[in-house]
C-alpha cells in the first residue's frame, strides 16, 4: 500500500468507506488509505430498521475520529428517503428515517449528514414537489451534526439537479428556521444534470449560478466523480477520476476554480480493490495540484 507523508495527509479529501464490522473502522480504512476526510453510511442503507447505537460504539468512534484526525466525517443518509414523495406511508418512513440519521450522527460526533431530497411524480409540477419536501423537513431540527442537501442528476421527477431547484429546495427548508446548513455539490451529477465542465467557461458559469441563487459560503462539501455517462443525460453513473466523460480537463476546471479550491473532497468512485481507491485518489490529488 502507498505511504503518504504528513504534508500530504493536510488535504481534506477522502473516500466513501464500508462500515463493515464495525463503524469505526470506516475511519480506519480511510486513514490506511492516506485519507483526512471521510463519508459513510451509519447502517445498512437497505433497509428501515435500524439497531441502536451504544454508548461504547460512539466513543470509539469518537475517540477513533479524534486520534486519526479524520474530519470532516460526513455520513450519507440512506437512498430510502424520499422528501418529495406523495405517498403518506413513504413521507412518514422517510421523515422518521431522516430523524434518525440526524441523531445517529450527533452521537458519534459526525460533522455533516448529506441528503438526496428526493424524486416526484407528481403531475403539478416541479412547484408543488418542492413545497412537499419543504413541508416534509419542517420536522427535522439538527443539533450538533449539520445537513447538507446534494444536487442530483436530473432524472425524471429529480427537483435539485439545477441550482435553481437546489435554491428553492435550501431556501424553502430554512424558511421558517435553520434546518438546512449548507450544500454539497456532486460533479457527476452536475454533469449529468447539464453542466459541462468540458466546455471553456463552464465551471465558472456554475459556480457563479451557485453562487447567485444558493450562496458560496454555503457550500461545505464536494462530491468529486468523473461521470460513465455524457452530459445532460440524467443518468447517475459515476466512473474513475478522469476515465470518464468529464475527463481530468474538466474536473481539474471544476476544483480548481477559485470558488471550489480548498474545499473538502470526498470520492464516490467504483471499487473493487484499495487499488482502485488509491488510483482515484491519486488521480484527485494531481488535479488538485494541478
Amino acid at each position: 500500500m502507498v505511504k503518504y507523508s504528513v504534508s500530504d495527509r493536510k488535504l481534506r479529501i477522502g473516500l466513501h468507506t464500508s462500515i463493515a464490522g464495525g463503524l469505526h473502522l470506516a475511519l480506519e480504512r480511510a486513514h490506511a488509505l492516506g485519507c483526512t476526510a471521510v463519508q459513510m453510511f451509519s447502517h445498512n442503507p437497505r433497509g428501515w430498521q435500524l439497531k441502536d447505537l451504544t454508548p461504547d460504539e460512539c466513543a470509539l468512534f469518537k475517540d477513533t475520529k479524534a486520534r486519526l484526525d479524520i474530519s470532516p466525517v460526513c455520513v450519507h443518509a440512506s437512498y430510502l428517503i424520499n422528501m418529495a414523495t406523495t405517498k403518506p406511508d413513504l413521507r412518514t418512513k422517510s421523515v422518521q428515517m431522516l430523524r434518525a440519521e440526524m441523531l445517529r450522527a450527533d452521537a458519534l460526533g459526525a460533522d455533516y449528514v448529506i441528503l438526496h431530497t428526493g424524486v416526484s411524480h407528481q403531475e403539478d409540477g416541479r412547484r408543488s414537489a418542492v413545497e412537499a419536501i419543504v413541508e416534509a423537513m419542517q420536522g427535522i431540527r439538527p443539533d450538533t451534526t449539520a445537513l447538507l442537501l446534494e444536487n442530483t442528476s436530473g432524472k425524471s421527477g429529480d427537483m435539485a439537479s439545477s441550482m435553481e431547484g437546489l435554491a428553492a429546495i435550501f431556501q424553502g427548508v430554512n424558511s421558517s428556521g435553520p434546518i438546512a446548513s449548507g450544500v454539497c455539490i456532486d460533479t457527476c451529477h452536475a454533469f449529468a444534470a447539464g453542466y459541462d465542465f468540458r466546455l471553456e467557461g463552464a465551471a465558472d458559469e456554475f459556480a457563479r449560478e451557485l453562487d447567485s441563487l444558493v450562496g458560496l459560503s454555503n457550500l461545505k462539501v464536494v462530491h468529486l466523480n468523473d461521470s460513465k455517462a455524457d452530459s445532460g443525460t440524467g443518468k447517475d453513473r459515476h466512473e474513475h477520476i478522469g476515465k470518464g466523460f468529464i475527463g481530468e480537463a474538466g474536473l481539474s476546471a471544476f476544483l480548481n476554480h477559485p470558488y471550489f479550491n480548498g474545499l473538502p473532497v470526498i470520492l464516490e468512485t467504483p471499487r473493487e480493490s484499495d487499488e482502485d481507491d488509491l488510483a482515484n485518489l491519486a488521480s484527485a490529488r494531481l488535479l488538485i495540484s494541478s
